[in-house]
């Protein structure tokens, strides 16, 4: 029997295999079209009974025209009142037109939008993400044609993925914790109330932290902190601490007291230049100071249906006979805050209420605001009217640059002074009294005023209140208003000493609460003698705060003024704030 064979059929390629001879399965390719046979591959336009551009002419004519038409028709309607819902057959017919012929057009310009894009791309192919399909091209005649087989193209380059940074820990069920917040299920500001162990949470926040960004926080110490004492009152989702440098300034000569101050610090020749002052300082007799002022403040403001309503509300705030029923009502917040006077302001119909009371030992806003609260609720009685628009509507005003604060005054309001003998401006500050006194007024006066300066008509009272306040665990933010200060010099005794005094109007501190409680700041406030509420008299201790304040704010003006007046200021910077290290090394 003669059995012929058929040639054998081609395989259609289902599988690829690797190096090992393990099957890669992947879907089923389409058939490819051989550019390279004589004959030219099938095009889409082949389907069209007119040629592409004829009918590109075409659908752009009647999209054109039948547009018009439609404006046209639209606008008899509106001339003579004719609902435009109302249409008539050839309006559908025109309606449809359109519709077809933007279809078309959207279709033929999307395909040039999407060629334009390749052209401009540095590759030859789009990669279809997730699918092992081939990629497709467009060419000129806006046909989608396959791509050459992939070893024949270049891979689309991606961007690397940030390694991701692994550290060991603690248990199976850290990691399970760890991998629930990356995956966001749990949320990462929960972990100290389901876990119950602050220490631990700061860990696995860190941790997930470094895993999500895929960026390492080496160097952002987490050990020997106690993070309990930040729970719920001064920082939320810890995943370490900053170290900053404490330097030691003094001893400070005043009122008889010395003090060593504790200054932190990033910069350099502030500690040493400061020092430097509180040594003229000690060695002419010691400055003194006072506190003028001493109120915490909180505005509100309200609103009113019209701005006569609004003038009553000042009215009634304002009389000396209602102070005492307002006073009693904003005293029950506290056993230390005592109101101590209202003011107002008009914008409008609307109306701020500066309320500034006492706050003994602490700092106070937590304590003004919740008397203002009870004020608010007690006035909603008279004036069921009033729209509390905000507990504060920056009238107070903090942590912002304000007049009302320059001149009013807000927390606690010292001047400090001190009389330095010619012998040791010359000895110690190596300058004179006289080239102190125009320095300090071209610079601090004149050129203050040039400026437009609000409350900084000082040298650099800001660096000395901010190492302060950092260093005792005041608000830093608050540095804005503490730092209001005005400088002034003046040659006294026949014009060979020199008398030179800091007035400080809005000193914003506080012995407890807020930051203070933390264990560096408290041992800083434990130096000064300030730690703490006062237990002889109610508020001494911030009160003695300001005042050290504005007796270090004395040193470093003068220090810096006499560097300046002297020329040494770029010269002592390029020897002590100027690192020495090799920083090739460093880096290598």
């Amino acid at each position: 029997m003669d059995t012929r064979r058929r040639p054998p059929k081609p395989r259609r390629p289902t599988s690829s295999q690797d190096g090992g001879g393990h099957h890669l399965h992947q879907k089923r390719l389409p058939p490819t079209i051989d550019n390279s046979s004589p004959s030219s591959p099938p095009k889409a336009s082949d389907a069209l009974p007119l040629p592409l551009y004829l009918t590109n002419a075409i659908f752009f004519t009647l999209f054109f025209s039948v547009a018009y038409y439609l404006l046209y028709r639209w606008r008899d309607k509106i001339r003579n009142s004719t609902p435009l819902h109302v249409v008539t057959f050839p309006e559908i017919a025109a309606i449809i037109s359109l519709t077809a012929s933007f279809i078309y057009l959207l279709g033929f310009f999307g395909i040039d939008f999407v060629q334009s894009f390749i052209t401009r791309s540095s590759h030859d192919a789009w990669e279809l993400e997730g699918s092992h399909n081939p990629n497709f091209l467009i060419n000129k005649d806006h046909r989608l044609v396959t791509c050459p087989p992939p070893a024949s193209i270049d891979p689309i380059p991606k961007l690397p993925n940030p390694e991701t940074i692994i550290t060991p820990l603690a248990s199976v069920e850290d990691e399970e914790i760890v991998k629930s917040v990356t995956e966001g299920t749990l949320p990462s500001y929960s972990l100290e109330t389901k876990l119950g162990d602050c220490k631990r949470a700061a860990v696995i926040r860190r941790e997930a932290l470094q895993r999500t960004t895929g960026r390492s926080l080496e160097g952002l110490p987490i050990e020997g902190f106690d993070y309990d004492s930040i729970l719920g009152q001064c920082c939320e989702m810890p995943v370490g601490y900053v170290q900053i440098p404490v330097g030691i300034a003094g001893p400070l000569s005043l009122n008889g007291m010395e003090f060593m101050v504790p200054m932190a610090t990033t910069e350099g020749c502030l500690v040493a230049s400061t020092n430097r002052g509180c040594k003229a300082i000690y060695a002419s007799g010691g400055a003194s100071s006072v506190l003028y002022a001493d109120g915490m403040t909180r505005a509100p403001v309200v609103r009113f249906e019209t701005a006569k309503r609004a003038s009553e509300l000042k009215l009634f705030l304002e009389d000396p006979d209602n102070f005492d029923t307002l006073s009693t009502v904003f005293n029950r917040s506290s056993r230390f805050g005592r109101l101590q006077g209202i003011q107002c302001a008009m914008a409008g119909k609307n109306l701020y209420i500066r309320f500034k009371c006492s706050t003994g030992d602490a700092m106070g806003m937590n304590m003004v605001s919740k008397g203002v609260q009870n004020v608010l609720d007690f006035l909603q009685a008279d004036f069921p009217d009033m729209e509390v628009i905000g507990i504060s509507g920056n009238y107070c005003s903090d942590k912002k640059p304000a007049a009302v604060n320059w001149i009013g005054g807000r927390g606690k309001s010292v001047v400090c002074e001190a009389i330095i003998k010619e012998e040791i401006v010359k000895k110690v500050l190596k300058t004179s009294v006289a080239s102190l006194v125009e320095l300090n007024m071209l610079k601090n006066l004149a050129g203050s005023a040039i400026a437009g300066a609000l409350g900084g008509f000082n040298a650099h009272a800001s660096n000395v209140v901010s190492a302060i306040f950092i260093a005792t665990g005041q608000d830093p933010a608050q540095n804005v208003e503490s730092s209001n200060c005005i400088t002034m010099m003046e040659a006294v005794n026949d014009g060979k000493d020199l008398h030179i005094s800091v007035t400080m109007p809005s000193i914003e501190v506080g012995t407890i609460g807020g930051g203070t409680q933390l264990a560096s700041q408290s041992a800083c406030l434990n130096l000064l003698g300030v730690k703490g509420a006062s237990r002889e008299s109610a508020g001494s201790n911030s009160v003695l705060l300001a005042n050290i304040v504005a007796g270090s704010v004395l040193a470093g003006e003068l220090s810096l003024m006499a560097a300046i007046a002297q020329g040494q200021l770029v010269k002592s910077h390029m020897k002590y704030n100027r690192s020495s290290k090799d920083i090739s090394t460093v880096a290598s």
